[in-house]
């Protein structure tokens, strides 16, 4: 439904309330103490089910990863200090580093990586089992070796192990607690778990037994979300927090001129773009939009990228049309952004009998995706589209779009390093993060052989193709490609700028 002004005005008044009390609240500079802002609030901390962007930040605290990436991303050690492929592709060996300990005293060593990667691929409601599919089998060589066996070669794997897919909790703790484990997790990252309290904060302590507690100079970490970005700032300003995630891009000028401020930007390896249910539910079939895909071309053919990053982003983005930016050595060249094409657009939607499409638009409650909405919602009414929005918060948004509960949303999606992870899970029949329910036959071939492809050349050809089957279907309309912006304290020393956006909380320290 939309939005009503006193609505509005609620989420207004609600807004401003909280500056004030942000502003009127006592500065507590206490160093030891890190305070992240972050623009939602992650939904459950088990990496095996969790979906959020805002989640993989604070998983960077909690829970250690075989792999990681740099700022060129490139692959490096973590909790795997070396791996080797085998001739034909088809197994991955992996030396582990000794003298890790999980948060409740239990030794991580090779059985622990096999009952992660077995979790990640059995347990119910697993958003791992794509990106791990596959993995048929895991071997336990020795205590600090292990050995990953592929039905076919992968080339994704590295990246997968490199994120969620390759995060390890304590087997003990996960067996115990089952399926309440993400309320009280227990990894063996550099903090471990004290308490979450829903919409307001998570709080975690430092692990004194961490591997690499040399790099590790806070006592906790507190994230609170705060999805208005003006809020957000505002208690970054006032001493609440110490660094804050997806400034507002207007803000990125005048934040320049604060000496008591650093600003980052990095561009991100993910995109914004809007999803709609083609075939996830009954709600497709209702929906013009989903229904027929001339509607959806006039739709996309309605909007002006550029300006749509202008106004929504400062310019602070990319634009662009695919799930990787045109810059991408993946980007498939012979299929360009189209221009905004009022009348093409407009023709189509006579052509398809539906003069006058309407639909509802759902969007998260962060201040980007519903300024995003608003523009839209008046780029199309040129060519004819009634679009309605409906916010709601991220968390309920996302188990909307997994039940197919909607008919179009604005979903962004952070980005992984290698291309397949911004692809396979997404438009991959019956896939964990397929929500518009796209399922091509053909496509499904095509994503398969992309993954047994090592030479980059070769998977580029490939990826034209898919690229070509997806974009005349249109499950997910491509906008552009963010900046990520952050601002922080001034003394806030440490901090990498890795296009995954994630903070990396090793190695940050607050100067006297």
């Amino acid at each position: 439904m939309t939005l009503a002004p006193h609505t509005l005005l609620r989420t207004a008044l609600a807004s401003a309330a909280l500056v004030v009390l942000a502003l009127a609240a006592p500065v507590q500079a206490q160093a030891q103490t890190l305070r992240v802002g972050l623009g939602e609030d992650p939904d459950v901390l088990d990496p095996t089910l969790a979906r959020t962007f805002v989640g993989r930040i604070v998983f960077a605290a909690l829970c250690d990863k075989l792999l990681d990436i740099d700022e060129k991303l490139g692959i490096v050690p973590q909790l795997a200090t070396s791996h080797e492929w085998s001739a034909d592709s088809k197994a991955l060996t992996m030396k582990l580093r000794p003298g890790v300990t999980f948060h409740d005293g239990e030794k991580f060593d090779a059985a622990a990586v096999k009952f992660n990667i077995e979790r990640h691929k059995t347990l119910p409601g697993s958003n791992r089992r794509g990106e791990l599919a596959p993995v048929t089998t895991v071997d336990v060589v020795d205590a600090m070796t292990v050995r990953l066996n592929l039905s076919a070669p992968f080339s994704p794997l590295l990246a997968q192990l490199a994120d969620r897919a390759g995060m390890m909790v304590s087997p003990k703790a996960a067996l115990a607690a089952g399926d309440k484990f993400g309320a009280k997790p227990v990894c063996s990252g550099p903090f471990k778990f004290v308490e979450r309290v829903a919409q307001d904060r998570m709080v975690f302590e430092r692990f004194p037994d961490y591997w690499n507690k040399a790099a590790v100079h806070f006592d906790k970490v507190v994230y609170t979300p705060v999805p208005d970005a003006t809020v957000r700032l505002a208690n970054l300003k006032s001493g609440q927090f110490d660094f804050i995630e997806r400034v507002s891009s207007s803000d990125m000028e005048k934040l320049a001129a604060d000496k008591k401020l650093k600003t980052s930007r990095i561009t991100e390896i993910g995109y914004q773009g809007i999803t709609i249910n083609i075939g996830k539910s009954d709600k497709a079939k209702g929906n013009p939009l989903g229904r027929d895909a001339r509607v959806r071309e006039a739709f996309e053919l309605a909007i002006d990228r550029q300006g749509l990053s202008q106004v929504v982003m400062d310019n602070e983005a990319t634009v662009g049309n695919q799930w990787v930016a045109p810059s991408n050595t993946f980007y498939a060249k012979g299929i360009p952004v189209p221009k905004r094409n009022m009348e093409r657009a407009k023709a189509l939607l006579k052509e398809a009998g539906v003069p006058n499409p309407s639909f509802t638009l759902v969007t998260p409650t962060t201040s980007d995706a519903q300024r995003l909405a608003l523009v839209i919602q008046a780029m199309t009414r040129e060519a004819g589209f009634d679009v309605k929005i409906q916010a709601a918060e991220f968390a309920t948004s996302l188990n909307m779009a997994d039940k197919g509960d909607y008919e179009a949303y604005v979903l962004a999606w952070s980005g992984r390093a290698d291309p397949d992870g911004n692809l396979f899970s997404f438009h991959g029949c019956k896939q964990p993060l397929n929500y518009s329910g796209y399922c091509d036959p053909e496509t499904d071939k095509l994503l398969t052989e992309s993954r047994s492809l090592r030479d980059v050349a070769e998977r580029r050809k490939v990826f034209e193709q898919i690229t070509a089957r997806v974009m005349k279907e249109r499950p997910i309309i491509y906008l552009y490609h963010r900046n990520w912006l952050w601002a922080y304290n001034a003394k806030l020393g440490g901090v990498r700028n890795i296009p995954d956006g994630l903070l990396r909380v090793t190695g940050l320290k607050m100067a006297p």
